[in-house]
């Protein structure tokens, strides 16, 4: 039972390496081995003007079976796709005349790199784009008929170019010429501080008869992963569904290569998104409102996510108007809250949610009270480190117990090597005589993993971190340490705990637990400095407390080493 402890050790370490390998195999663009994902990295190969080759075809109810070509249902393109460009405090949008789509968004408030380099030279960060062969956009249109679609040339109604001072919205509304007797008009209002657009849209039956016709809001990526991804830690990019019935969920696009894409389709609730670390973007429908979610590809490399409406009847002469909210913006927890149910789940802290949104809340109060996220780290983790004191000390002190009578058992192991029953029988009786519980120092342990594995993802997924800086060199906790002083720091401190716990009888097996403090230093100079940091806080404390403890009992503070030769 005395190396039972260990065994648990390394099978923890032992996934560990399997994450590790797994996390390189996809980075070199190799299927997963272990743990598939979404695709790798490819560079889309739509061009700008690119739009999707196809959209659900109109019957009775939304339908996603029939599955037509845009330009067969589509007005002529005017000669040249005129763009407009409109500043807000927050925001720098892009629209385009050819359906009248939301084909660009900066984020004025957030940079285009993370690195904290100077913000007077930074350039806003490019969510929505059609650029450097990148492919994000927002569309709408009609189906059920040849009416004015996301391809459809429509005209620009007045020509703001921004938030005028002392104006607390602005609007952008695009008209379409009549098709198949139907007129489209989109109104795009933006609010002063605000990263959720108001989308009114309004159906004019201009024909002499009836017309029955579905409204569509989509949001198309190409399906390349972004740039803060390494091969040792990666975030969700791609579609994710909502609805208040089965909650969050997310749909890979290997999935959707695959046609085995699981999520919602009819639902008259919550929203659909395009997810990707740090930022999102989602069509928030109005409540109530029936509709057909809709996930595809529509090109190489190029996805869809959107959900279909059906409006009611149209009369000649009438119209029929309709609502829609559109977010572009950053993952900030608490404004996903306040826009709408289970929106701030784009944040994806996965199946650590419940214990990852509690350690965010403290974390964010933390920072209120400090004012800097790096220390704000430092005493979120010294408060857990406080919670769980007790529990710690009880693994400490079986830990010093087992590091006192460590050398008895490794005279009783060398001396009976040949008789393992002896010995098994001989170890039992030392830890009856010396009450000592071999696994005393392992559970208490394995019950804190969870919480500081959601304080990983908390750190890892908090858009706040991104360009925040600490001090001195650390000018950004998201991205690695420039000088790499923090992975050495965090190296260093995970050496001196392991030289604190007592050796494991077998040779092999103590130079073995001896590499892991360097694989680990490895895998951190290529971490963000905010997780580094937690990490070092973590391992002090823990240092301080074990040696605390150590003295306490009156059992010396030794280092243990192995003999390498």
């Amino acid at each position: 039972m005395n190396d039972i402890r260990r065994s648990i050790l390394w099978v923890v370490f032992g996934f560990a390496m399997v994450l590790i390998w797994d996390k390189w195999q996809v980075h070199n663009g190799k299927p997963a081995t272990f743990f598939p994902s979404a695709k790798p990295a490819v560079t889309a190969q739509a061009p700008a003007t690119a739009a999707p080759a196809a959209l659900p075809q109109a019957g009775t109810a939304a339908s996603s079976s029939a599955v037509p070509g845009a330009d067969a249902t589509a007005a002529p393109a005017a000669p040249a796709n005129t763009r407009l460009t409109l500043r807000t405090d927050v925001l720098a949008l892009t629209f385009q005349s050819e359906g009248g789509a939301l084909v660009g968004a900066e984020l004025l408030k957030h940079s285009q790199a993370s690195g904290g380099t100077d913000r007077a030279v930074q350039t806003p960060y490019h969510l929505l784009t059609t650029d450097n062969g990148r492919t994000y956009v927002a569309q709408t249109g009609l189906i059920g008929g040849a009416f004015p679609n996301h391809k459809t040339a429509m005209q620009l109604i007045g020509t703001p170019t921004s938030l005028a001072d002392g104006q607390d919205s602005v609007q952008v509304r695009y008209e379409s010429a009549e098709v198949g007797g139907v007129k489209l008009a989109t109104t795009y209002t933006i609010k002063r501080g605000a990263y959720d657009i108001q989308v009114d849209q309004e159906v004019l039956n201009a024909s002499g008869a009836p017309v029955k016709a579905q409204l569509y809001r989509q949001l198309v990526r190409d399906g390349s992963t972004v740039e803060s991804q390494t091969p040792f830690y990666s975030t969700f990019t791609g579609p994710a569904v909502y609805t208040t019935e089965h909650k969050y969920q997310k749909v890979q696009f290997k999935d959707i290569d695959g046609d085995k894409a699981n999520y919602v389709r009819s639902t008259s609730d919550g929203y659909v998104a395009m997810v990707q670390h740090y930022f999102a973007t989602a069509w928030l429908g109005a409540e109530g409102e029936a509709r057909e979610n809709f996930v595809r590809k529509l090109a190489d490399n190029l996805y869809a996510v959107g959900a279909i409406s059906a409006l009611p009847e149209i009369a000649p002469g009438q119209t029929v108007k309709t609502s829609a909210r559109l977010f572009v913006g950053p993952q900030d927890e608490k404004l996903l809250e306040r826009l709408a149910p289970g929106l701030e789940l784009v944040k994806d802290y996965g199946w650590l949610t419940i214990l990852a949104k509690p350690l965010y809340w403290l974390l964010e109060k933390i920072h209120g009270f400090v004012g800097n996220w790096g220390w704000a780290i430092v005493l979120l983790v010294v408060l857990i480190k406080a919670a769980f004191y007790w529990l710690n000390a009880s693994a400490y002190r079986s830990m010093a117990k087992m590091k006192a009578i460590n050398p008895r058992i490794m005279e009783m192991r060398e001396r009976l090597k040949d008789n393992p029953q002896q010995m098994q029988q001989e170890m039992m009786k030392i830890y009856r005589e010396e009450k000592v519980n071999p696994l005393g120092g392992c559970f208490p342990i394995l019950i804190q993993i969870p919480v500081f594995i959601a304080l990983y993802w908390v750190l890892l997924s908090s858009v706040e971190m991104r360009n925040a800086p600490w001090m001195a060199w650390i000018h950004d906790l998201s991205s690695p340490d420039p000088f790499y002083i923090l992975p050495l720091v965090m190296a260093i401190t995970t050496m001196i705990q392991t030289a604190l716990n007592p050796l494991p009888p077998d040779p092999m097996q103590a130079k073995l637990m001896w590499m892991m403090p360097l694989v680990f230093s490895v895998m951190f100079f290529f971490f963000p400095s905010g997780l580094v940091l937690y990490w070092i806080t973590n391992n002090t404390l823990t240092i301080l407390q074990q040696a605390h403890i150590n003295h306490r009992m009156g059992v010396p503070i030794k280092f243990n080493l192995p003999k390498f030769k």
